[in-house]
């Protein structure tokens, strides 16, 4: 059975205007994204883009060793596979599904097609890269500086500003992953936040329960990300 999605619960999608939208959503494919589907490899030829809906889809860079660490995260905001529209076939990063749910694929002429015309296609995709350049860039600022319970609290935030809800499901081996560090490591942060009353945490359910108690003690950082994809972004447009 198909995932039971429509192309306006992502934010991006939403924001074409209505005529296009209509040529756009015949070669759309509404999909399922389970936990850990791996979506592109480093290096690989990619043959669509991907607009998660309920899903939330993690770029990492895995070093030779085989070690990674989470460069951004992708939810309903936005599009995973910007390297095919920025003129690129491929990326040297992973994108791996860290939250399971649906999204849409569309194949990548179709975008280029569209990103090629230098019309609204063009100006959105290049604001939301600019904005994704910016979440890539504050992650490699927060992972050299600041702790690792402000680092998760950051990664929290950003996971739930792309999600309805307030429920995360991820084992503790997922998250080291995505942040770079042991698992242990993320067990003691995250027991931390649990002592504090913000999160309920347990065989990788991550509940919220004080989302601005995260927010007080998180860095910078978050801020920075979703100001600029506020303001880079566009409200909704699409019906």
């Amino acid at each position: 059975m198909k995932p039971c999605s429509k192309p306006q619960d992502n934010h991006l999608l939403a924001c074409i205007p209505a005529e296009l939208m209509d040529k756009i959503k015949l070669k759309l494919e509404v999909i399922d994204l389970p936990l850990g589907k791996v979506l592109y490899e480093s290096g690989g030829v990619q043959h669509y883009v991907y607009f998660p809906t309920t899903a939330i889809v993690s770029l990492l860079y895995v070093l030779e060793d085989g070690g990674s660490a989470e460069i951004a995260v992708v939810g309903n905001e936005g599009i995973v596979g910007v390297s095919l529209f920025m003129g690129g076939e491929s990326t040297p990063s992973r994108a791996v599904v860290q939250s399971a749910g649906a999204g849409f694929r569309l194949p990548a002429s179709i975008i280029k097609e569209e990103f090629n015309k230098a019309g609204p296609v063009l100006h959105l995709l290049l604001r939301y890269t600019q904005a994704l350049i910016t979440q890539m860039s504050q992650t490699a600022v927060c992972n050299r500086h600041h702790t690792l319970d402000k680092q998760l609290c950051r990664w929290l935030l950003l996971s739930l500003d792309r999600l309805n809800g307030i429920d995360l499901v991820m084992t503790q081996e997922l998250i080291a992953n995505m942040l770079g560090v042991r698992r242990e490591g993320v067990t003691e942060a995250a027991l931390k936040l649990q002592n504090a009353g913000l999160i309920s945490y347990s065989r990788g359910h991550i509940k919220i329960l004080d989302r601005a108690g995260l927010e007080k003690r998180t860095c910078e950082c978050y801020m920075v990300v979703k100001k600029e994809y506020n303001r880079l972004l566009p409200e909704k447009m699409a019906t």
